[in-house]
């Protein structure tokens, strides 16, 4: 389940995870676990929500985070 920031107009970003990426022809994200970027609860939700959909026409952009699998890539650097 890959965790994302999803940008969406004159909000702050929303990180959370979703399912799989976003298709061409969707028209909502479903974020779970929606969360600040530092980790703190959003204003404007209750605190027991753990879903949350939103128009995809409402997001500017999604970035895709790395998972612990990727960052432990090992490459070789001539030193």
């Amino acid at each position: 389940m890959p965790t994302v920031l999803l940008h969406i107009m004159n909000e702050d970003p929303v990180a959370g995870e979703i399912e799989h990426l976003p298709s061409p022809t969707d028209n909502l994200v479903i974020l779970k676990n929606p969360r600040k970027r530092d980790g703190k609860d959003l204003h404007y939700l209750e605190p027991n929500v753990s879903t949350v959909i939103w128009p995809i026409a409402r997001i500017n952009f999604i970035e895709v985070l790395p998972t612990g699998e990727e960052e432990e890539i090992i490459t070789f650097i001539r030193e």
